[in-house]
């Protein structure tokens, strides 16, 4: 009887062992980060130093792409109308986070999904918008970063009066198509007065826009310089612009660094790098089961400056050295 016992207890000892074997030989889930794009096709998969910034962040906290990480990327190419779509395509791949740089984006994903977790770099004011309950407490499957964009529009203005002085009328290129640059015209129309500053609107439509025509536009209305409001259309067309800009003679600001590293002459907005390593940070604090309505979110307090001193010197322009003190990058 006692062997019968021992035979049996080793048995289900043999058992509890292949149990806890096999459990160690299933392999680790790995996460999937759903990226959209503004820039780069299927083709060209080309990103930008934002996205390689987001990738050196998730790096920093050990999550490597390709080895315990999965990037899946889709792209908008200047499609605004496409990007419910895109975003409906994450969600079929059942995606553990979406990574969304753009309001149109960030409002399909809030629509198609209440469950996958959504770190946001957004432009506009996301409780004035209706994207969070609060800043503080976001509620809901999304957080993210704030990028106050819109409230720096007189900023850039003001910026512009100096590095160019006596400017009066400045164009505006902007996609009226795109809600976020909606909301972005009505900010500079609100803020110019003040400045005793005239615009011009200059639509551009995507997915391919007549920038020939728009330049031309702008020299017909005696604009003598330039304002590009972000969205996926004039960042796809950031080094067609800046081109442009630099065979009119037109001094350009911009809302982000990486249309002055295409060509444009300016640029005032929170860091782009610091912005998008910040965001791998909500990925690394959700993949390690933190909720997003528990992750507050965060306004940036660095600011950059950027000025490209070689486009002036193609433009003609000679940047006021009190000016070109402040800024905090050049590129010459």
């Amino acid at each position: 009887m006692k062997q019968g016992l021992g035979v049996l207890f080793a048995f289900i000892l043999a058992l509890s062992a292949g149990g806890v074997i096999a459990e160690a030989q299933q392999p680790k889930k790995v996460p999937r980060i759903g990226y959209l794009s503004a820039i780069g096709d299927p083709n060209t998969p080309i990103l930008s130093p934002n996205f390689d910034a987001f990738r050196q962040g998730l790096h920093d906290l050990g999550h490597v792409e390709g080895k315990n990480l999965v990037i899946e990327y889709r792209y908008i190419q200047g499609k605004i109308d496409q990007i419910p779509a895109l975003v409906a395509e994450f969600v079929g791949l059942k995606v553990d986070i979406l990574v969304l740089a753009n309001v149109e984006a960030i409002r399909a994903a809030k629509q198609a999904t209440k469950t996958i977790p959504i770190v946001m770099l957004i432009n506009v004011d996301p409780v004035a918008t209706g994207i969070v309950d609060s800043l503080a407490r976001p509620g809901g499957n999304i957080t993210g970063l704030s990028r106050l964009v819109r409230d720096l529009s007189g900023k850039r203005l003001e910026l512009l009066q100096e590095v160019v002085p006596g400017i009066s009328r400045v164009g505006v290129l902007w996609d009226p198509d795109s809600p976020s640059s909606v909301i972005g015209f009505k900010e500079y129309e609100t803020v110019a007065p003040a400045l005793k500053i005239q615009l011009q609107s200059l639509e551009v439509r995507g997915p391919s826009p007549d920038l020939e025509g728009t330049f031309q536009a702008a020299a017909k209305g005696r604009a003598n310089a330039l304002i590009t409001i972000r969205n996926p259309v004039t960042q796809r067309y950031a080094k067609q612009i800046a081109d442009l800009a630099i065979k009119n003679r037109l001094p350009s600001m911009y809302e982000g660094s990486d249309y002055v590293e295409a060509g444009g002459l300016a640029s005032y907005i929170a860091s782009d790098a610091e912005s998008f390593r910040r965001a791998a940070t909500y990925v690394d604090k959700i993949l390690k089961g933190t909720k997003p309505a528990d992750l507050p979110v965060e306004q940036p307090t660095r600011f950059e400056f950027v000025i490209n001193l070689k486009t002036a010197k193609q433009i003609g322009l000679t940047i006021p050295p009190n000016v070109l003190a402040r800024a905090d990058k050049v590129i010459k």
